[in-house]
């Protein structure tokens, strides 16, 4: 299966990039997990900018949407939200269909319980207005894994409940 999967931290190579990398490596061989983590590079939607020529970063973030079997949004929580960057690419996503009935895991990744369920019920509402099919949500915990430097190392119990997510894409 072919997941294209996006950090929705606003800072580049964030933890939640460095959890994508290391889903990627549990599923090494069995998908493709193309990461995207260049979310602050989007210019600021405004509906005006529709009209004009939509930005290649965007355009480019669009197509590999739409050749995606799957999608998986991980973010942290800024201010009881997810971060401005992560709405900003919903927002030039809503019109033009992407994520019309694609298959979406929305994960939150934060430093501890229960830090995350804000973020997550605002991705969801987000999710649900541009038609995503949710499949299902995982608050995921730093306290559940290994952090050593730029390395995550999943626990066995976080490898299970992603390959049971896995299952359902």
């Amino acid at each position: 299966m072919r997941i294209f999967a996006i950090s929705g931290s606003a800072s580049e190579k964030g933890s939640n990039y460095f959890l994508l990398e290391a889903m990627k490596v549990v599923f090494e061989g069995e998908h493709e997990i193309h990461i995207f983590d260049a979310l602050a590079d989007f210019p600021l939607f405004s509906p005006k900018r529709l009209e004009h020529e939509i930005p290649e970063i965007v355009k480019d973030f669009k197509k590999q949407v739409l050749l995606a079997d799957a999608i998986i949004i991980s973010t942290p929580e800024y201010t009881h939200n997810i971060p401005a960057v992560l709405k900003n690419m919903i927002e030039w996503c809503t019109h033009s269909g992407e994520f019309e009935h694609k298959p979406v895991l929305p994960i939150t990744f934060t430093p501890h319980e229960p830090r995350g369920e804000y973020a997550m019920q605002s991705l969801l509402f987000s999710l649900n207005a541009i038609d995503a099919n949710v499949i299902v949500q995982i608050p995921l915990y730093k306290t559940d894994v290994e952090i050593t430097n730029e390395l995550i190392i999943l626990s066995e119990a976080t490898k299970e409940v992603l390959v049971a997510a896995f299952e359902l894409l």
